[in-house]
């Protein structure tokens, strides 16, 4: 089909006219169905068992009106809606709306009774607070709310998933055709359910989920306005259409804001820099600092990545556990040279380290593994690492026999196959990201200075 139909706001204006006069509709109609279509996106994507707690914003207009409908149909599917509606439309329409979710005892939260940090209590957060027809800077308490949705943009939590944000129609406080204008940045919705046809700025939405809703456009609209839109699937209220946007990947960018980092600021010893940057990531509470990539190479040069946890590190090197039968092991047997990669996103720094890796000693490797939980003890026998398996039942077979078999909390032998591998740092590159690309690469190599080995610091060009 052809390229879908953006909207600008005089013609989203005018369609909302027609719908409501010659049309027939009327606004609780298109209010209705609008909000069955955001909670319908939501419940597509993001699942009441894992996504159960929703914070519902509403403005004063029709899109905060939209929002009341989506939080009652959600409470209807199952999920759990609190709702925020601190300048209530004291207009029939909107009273009963409320009442509607008093009805199913939704809990209504004054601006100063929400947290002021919404990642710990909510799983999904609702924007419906300005619509299409919104102009200028937003207002007290909304001015609040949008700075506090604002600053999810950048979390880093160590918790397993931040909320997610849903807007309605458009971004609150983006400009309806130019997207968002704020100079720190506005909201970055990770859904986003354009109601009616996407207006011009959902060109600029770059999230993962961007759904139309509102499965009222007749052909009359459609004819008069040139509308291109998908079809809607079986009796769906809304149709993903993400897939169809153009994503212009090569315009993916950000510009790094970070402290200089000058070669009178390290310390001599890049362990025992990696240990401060390590602690200062920690300190961010950047989820899995540990985490790393570790590359390898096999016997005909080809090399292969993958992420895994660092379990330790002293001036003697980095240390990982793993199968012994793994691919990597098996790389690692025919080539000892291996590469860590750490980044932590939050503090716009990685480090990279080469060097030479040989196995640990047994008894370090059974201290580590008695260290784990009896379940990852249990995962580690159970798991032939890398090798086909038929079937993922197989796992899950054998893991409930040693569960079972080892129930009396006896104590679970380490496999042969498995323990630590030590990589022995041969070079290290600290890495600062900084503004117009012209970001900090400090390297330390190993020298031959008077007989000894010594780390030697260099700058290199970015």
């Amino acid at each position: 089909m052809a390229e879908i139909s953006y909207l600008t706001q005089r013609e989203a204006a005018e369609i909302d006219e027609v719908l409501m006069g010659p049309l027939g509709f009327s606004v609780d109609q298109l209010m209705e169905l609008a909000g069955l279509s955001v909670a319908s996106a939501i419940a597509e994507v993001y699942k009441s068992n894992e996504y159960s707690r929703i914070l519902v914003i509403c403005g004063p207009g029709n899109n905060g009106g939209d929002g009341l409908v989506a939080a009652r149909h959600l409470y209807h599917f199952g999920y759990e809606p609190v709702v925020c509606y601190p300048k209530r439309t004291p207009k029939t329409l909107y009273t009963g709306l409320v009442t509607q979710l008093g009805a199913l005892s939704v809990p209504f939260l004054s601006v100063e009774e929400l947290p002021q940090d919404f990642s710990t209590d909510f799983d999904v957060i609702v924007d419906a607070i300005f619509g299409f027809s919104f102009q200028g800077k937003p207002r007290p308490p909304f001015d609040d709310l949008v700075h506090r949705l604002i600053s999810l943009n950048n979390l880093s939590s160590t918790a397993e998933k931040s909320p997610a944000i849903v807007s309605v129609d458009i971004p609150s406080g983006w400009h309806v055709e130019e997207g968002d204008l704020d100079s720190e940045g506005g909201i970055k919705p990770h859904m986003l359910v354009s109601l009616t046809a996407p207006k011009l700025c959902a060109k600029k939405f770059t999230g993962p989920h961007h759904f139309l809703g509102g499965r009222f456009v007749p052909p009359p609209i459609a004819n008069k306005y040139g509308l291109h839109l998908p079809p809607y699937p079986g009796t769906s209220m809304c149709v993903r259409i993400g897939e169809h946007l153009a994503l212009d990947v090569s315009a993916m960018r950000q510009n790094y804001i970070s402290p200089e980092f000058l070669e009178d600021h390290v310390l001599a010893d890049p362990i025992e820099q990696f240990r401060k940057w390590f602690n200062d990531a920690a300190t961010a509470q950047v989820r899995e600092p540990n985490a790393m990539a570790l590359t390898t190479v096999d016997k005909e040069g080809k090399p292969s990545s993958r992420m895994v946890l660092l379990k330790g590190f002293d001036e003697n090197g980095f240390v990982l556990y793993t199968n012994y039968e793994s691919r990597k092991a098996r790389e690692l047997s025919a080539n000892p040279n291996a590469s860590l990669l750490f980044y932590w996103d939050p503090l716009n720094r990685q480090v990279r380290i080469e060097g030479t890796v040989e196995r640990v000693p047994k008894e370090e490797s059974e201290a580590y593994f008695h260290s784990r939980p009896r379940g990852s003890q249990i995962g580690a026998i159970v798991s032939r690492q890398s090798s086909v398996v038929a079937g993922r039942h197989l796992l899950h077979q054998a893991y409930t026999e040693l569960q079972d078999k080892y129930a009396d909390g006896s104590l679970i032998p380490k496999p042969e196959y498995w323990g630590g591998y030590r990589l022995t740092p041969t070079r290290f590159e600290f890495w600062q990201g900084q503004p117009s690309r012209l970001h900090d690469r400090l390297q330390y190599s190993l020298r031959e200075a008077e007989g000894k080995r010594v780390w030697q610091i260099e700058r290199l060009a970015p």
